[in-house]
């Protein structure tokens, strides 16, 4: 018999396991973290660590209670339910580290049937114990005594705490390194008490670990403030690099459906509010009843994502409709209907998505233009693996060598003979061959490789100036891009004067070319850049005149040199009356602004005769010559500035 004392104290470590056990559920509830699967299997786990402890608690106190027959029947009762219970404790803890690893065990599937058998058999032999006697007994004088059966229930605790820890260390690289820390100090703390009750029998200190290793997992598993958006409720990036690179390690089969409001920005005008969350408010609940908590992701303001783990693409395509059908009727917020524009995307995972990286890539990039499906599936998801393929080639396009600048030559319109240059880059990969700056620029800029870009295609510019050759056959100038995210780099001026001057050629013959669209929506910032880089004595030029919607008194503040015409503007001259007058008072608005005037996209005879009639100081395009490569563009200007008379045409109609 034990002594009192030793009662009281096993009485105290199984009554403190009750609080312990209590308080995890007070939080989880209080929390809301009910939704996920591994929530409510942890409910479960905790439910059977409680009774456990609840039982204990009964036959402590009931110890000091035999020699009434009533008491030794209640005690005998609570001894078997607590078996009954203990055996759930480690298959159930398997089940829940297979969902926190993301590997899942599909309940009807064989390895749900053979990972059963010895739960079964254990709890089999607690049953037919009263009549068989092979798991315990009680002799006649009340003393319990431990049978061969008892060991059944050790075995297949190790068996499944053994599966447990080889999936938990399969997945060890999809967790997090508090998860991971965690883990180790509680597991460390159970078996420790294991242990501890293994070696001194007297001493119940089992379940209190257990309990303890309760809370361990509330901790690190079941509080996910470092996965969730707490302003939204949704879980964030985070928990998509983690839950995503869990399924995929574990073989998962999944779909993903990435909704993406591509005008989003309505509803910071709707609601005056420059709050990015507003807009996740705004479809919550909807999600919410449509999806569940437990499968929502969002990824930037304004992008979804949702996990669907059974039924395939068919299921991810009926909720894709499902969803859609929502976006096609307006959106209350704050006092405003707003109609929101969403497209869907649906990739299967490990086939189209085979890393977090890859969903990263989907829900990161935008929508490719000229695009009108709402649902985007398949083979419409192609242009995911073009742009990847591109972004590959620009980032190892500098290191390999595959950027080369051409130069499109500008002419005077009074005599026809050569003015400057146009620098353009190209991209010519050895793997996917060539690429069009209309493609990899904007990629470029999504990527942050936009300025190595812009340095390269200044260098060059620069080395092809200090040769001399420029100069000594007339070219005034070389007209360079830049980008509006170059422009707002700190110290941009200051980099680009030291580019320069490294160079030890004249200031003047760079013509920096800005955009009409980025002058109009960073003036502030581009008239201070403007100023500075002309104080230093750069040339400017407003690029692709007439293709934005300018703030004119803003635009033509600018300390702009000469305005680029937008070849649309000329060719829609060509075609209509109305074409015809926009370019006139175009060039007429121009001039009395005191700036000078090129026009681009020149193909024709014709129109370098409106051009003439309309007198423009320069002209650009394929009539006198296509961008070409640097060799070619210096034969081109030699044997320009020899010539007599007007230039032939470089290209026919058809090689246009």
């Amino acid at each position: 018999m034990k002594t009192l004392s030793m009662g009281y104290m096993n009485m105290g470590f199984h009554i403190f396991g009750v609080v312990l056990c209590l308080t995890c559920f007070f939080f989880t509830i209080v929390h809301k973290r009910t939704s996920k699967p591994h929530n409510k299997i942890f409910l479960v786990l905790l439910s059977a660590v409680t009774i456990n402890n609840l039982t204990s608690v009964v036959m402590d106190w009931l110890e000091f209670s035999f020699h009434d027959d009533r008491f030794f029947r209640i005690d005998v009762v609570m001894l078997y339910l607590y078996f009954i219970i203990h055996c759930l404790l480690s298959p159930v803890f398997l089940y829940y580290v297979s969902l926190i690893c993301g590997s899942g065990i599909k309940v009807r599937s064989k390895k749900f049937v053979l990972l059963s058998m010895p739960l079964l058999i254990t709890e089999a032999l607690i049953f037919i114990n009263p009549f068989r006697k092979i798991f315990f007994y009680f002799d006649n004088d009340r003393v319990f005594h431990r049978l061969w059966g008892e060991s059944s229930l050790y075995i297949s605790s190790i068996f499944y705490i053994v599966i447990a820890m080889v999936a938990l260390f399969h997945s060890w690289d999809a967790l997090t390194e508090r998860r991971k820390m965690a883990l180790i100090y509680f597991a460390g703390i159970l078996a420790i008490g294991i242990t501890i009750q293994f070696l001194h029998k007297d001493i119940k200190c089992e379940l209190l670990a257990e309990s303890l290793a309760m809370i361990g997992l509330m901790i690190s598993m079941e509080t996910e403030d470092d996965r969730i958006d707490l302003d939204n409720g949704f879980y964030n990036r985070r928990a998509v690099q983690s839950d995503i690179t869990s399924f995929l390690i574990n073989k998962r089969s999944f779909h993903t459906v990435c909704i993406k409001i591509i005008n989003a920005d309505i509803v910071q005008r709707a609601t005056g509010s420059e709050n990015t969350d507003i807009l996740s408010h705004t479809i919550s609940d909807f999600l919410y009843e449509a999806v569940g908590r437990s499968s929502i992701y969002v990824t930037n303001p304004g992008t979804f994502l949702i996990t669907v783990m059974q039924g395939g693409e068919q299921a991810a395509l009926s909720m894709a409709k499902t969803i859609n059908e929502r976006f096609e009727h307006p959106w209350q917020c704050g006092d405003a209907n707003v109609m929101l524009n969403a497209v869907m995307m649906i990739a299967s995972a490990p086939d189209r998505l085979t890393s977090a990286e890859d969903v990263f890539y989907m829900t990161d990039c935008p929508i490719p233009a000229g695009n009108y499906k709402k649902i985007m599936v398949g083979s419409d998801l192609d242009y995911l693996l073009r742009r990847a393929e591109v972004e590959k080639a620009v980032n190892r396009g500098l290191e390999a060598g595959s950027f080369e600048v051409y130069y499109q030559p500008t002419y005077r319109l009074s005599n026809q003979r050569l003015h400057g240059a146009e620098a353009l880059i190209r991209l010519h990969d050895t793997v996917i061959g060539e690429v069009m700056p209309d493609e990899f620029v904007p990629i470029a800029e999504h990527i942050g490789m936009i300025n190595e870009i812009d340095d390269f295609v200044l260098r060059n510019v620069c080395s092809f100036i200090r040769s001399g050759i420029p100069a000594a056959n007339g070219i005034e100038c070389i007209n360079v891009n830049l980008s509006v995210l170059q422009c707002l780099t700190p110290g941009f001026v200051e980099h680009i004067n030291e580019i320069v001057e490294d160079y030890e050629i004249p200031k003047s013959c760079i013509n920096f070319e800005i955009t009409e669209s980025v002058a109009a929506s960073d003036y502030s910032l581009l008239s201070t850049v403007v100023s500075e880089l002309k104080g230093a004595g750069f040339k400017f030029s407003m690029d692709d005149y007439g293709t934005g919607y300018s703030n004119m008194q803003s635009i033509f503040s600018l300390d702009f040199d000469i305005v680029k015409i937008d070849k649309s503007i000329l060719w829609n001259a060509e075609t209509s009356e109305m074409g015809k007058i926009i370019l006139e008072n175009s060039v007429r608005m121009i001039r009395q602004m005191n700036r000078q005037i090129l026009v681009e996209g020149v193909e024709t005879l014709d129109q370098i005769k409106l051009l003439t009639r309309l007198s423009v100081d320069y002209l650009q395009g394929y009539y006198f010559s296509r961008p070409i490569p640097r060799p070619e563009f210096v034969k081109l200007i030699e044997r320009e500035s020899s010539r007599e008379g007007l230039p032939t045409r470089a290209f026919s109609e058809e090689e246009k």
